[in-house]
């Protein structure tokens, strides 16, 4: 798939290495005292780098869906969560404001929102993200919830299911997809899957891309409901910024790049056209300052080192007064 978040040794997380680390770091200004939320801790890496840079008494809040994530960090930063300056929540980054909340934690000087699958995701088979490893058809970010991607293939009408695989996969071939799908199903696990899309496109037919990575990324994103929750959490993170925090997004596809681009375009106007009138429209205040008119993206250096930061593109605000 190509939304891999971090790149990592093992599923232990003994290596483990974090998206656009250094931009991170600089465009939130990590400085000592500083107050962070990780709404995606994934293996720990940007909340490990977080601690260490706003030593020696800043804090990080740090949200995941999926317990594994909280768990290994648990273990990881123990000291850090002795002494208070880690606090951990399994939940989705669209509670995001009632988790603060419950914390006491705002306002705050950043939030960082790194979107996608963690690469402990894809190594652990039985969490069923990827189709490199045979697992169970699942993709759900937290195992608690009932609705896992094996419903959507073997459940979903052949229209509903062409519908989802190229509105979330971009996948130009759903509809072929969805029909072979639909006459050869029941699936079971990845590798059954990935088999069927290749055979329902024609093989691979000399692409890098396997012919299963587009619908693979529809049905993690309609299982975990991704855009929705994303849209609902930006502005949330907004409301919990002090006045010249920053928002750090780092997002891995054109869907989740176009929310977050068009979103960050809206509260950085000041004017809006008034949709009734043809020359008309309003002056409105607005709540942040770009600081990336364009995304940064992965140095070679970067990419040599961890390909899956090929398609990570990461944008930052600064909140006004």
């Amino acid at each position: 798939m190509g939304d891999h978040k971090n790149v990592a040794a093992d599923p232990t997380g003994a290596h483990h290495v974090p998206v656009l680390l250094e931009e991170v770091l600089r465009g939130l200004q990590v400085k000592a005292g500083s107050w962070f939320i990780d709404c995606t801790l994934g293996g720990g890496g940007h909340t490990a780098a977080l601690l260490a840079q706003s030593a020696p008494d800043g804090r990080v809040l740090g949200i995941d869906a999926d317990p594994a994530a909280i768990r290994r960090v648990s273990e990881t930063q123990a000291d850090a969560i002795a002494a208070g300056r880690l606090l951990l929540s399994v939940t989705s980054f669209s509670h995001l404001e009632r988790v603060a909340a419950d914390n006491g934690f705002s306002p705050v000087d950043g939030v960082l929102l790194d979107l996608g699958v963690s690469t402990f995701q894809l190594q652990t088979p039985e969490r069923g993200f990827s189709f490199l490893q045979a697992g169970p058809l699942d993709m759900r970010f937290d195992p608690m919830q009932a609705f896992s991607a094996a419903d959507v293939v073997n459940d979903w009408d052949e229209g509903a299911l062409a519908n989802v695989i190229y509105r979330y996969g971009e996948e130009l071939q759903s509809r072929r997809i969805a029909r072979y799908l639909v006459t050869h199903r029941p699936f079971v696990t990845t590798a059954q899957l990935a088999d069927a899309v290749e055979k329902a496109v024609g093989g691979r037919r000399g692409s890098r891309i396997h012919p299963a990575t587009r619908t693979f990324q529809a049905l993690r994103i309609v299982v975990n409901q991704e855009l929705r929750q994303l849209e609902e959490a930006l502005p949330q993170a907004l409301r919990l910024l002090k006045p010249g925090g920053r928002l750090a997004v780092i997002s891995f596809h054109s869907l989740e790049d176009r929310i977050v681009k068009q979103w960050l375009q809206n509260e950085a106007r000041t004017y809006v056209p008034d949709p009734t009138s043809l020359h008309g429209g309003f002056e409105r205040q607005p709540t942040l300052r770009l600081l990336t008119k364009k995304p940064a993206a992965a140095g070679e250096d970067e990419v040599s080192r961890n390909p899956r930061s090929r398609s990570a593109k990461l944008r930052v605000a600064e909140k006004l007064p």
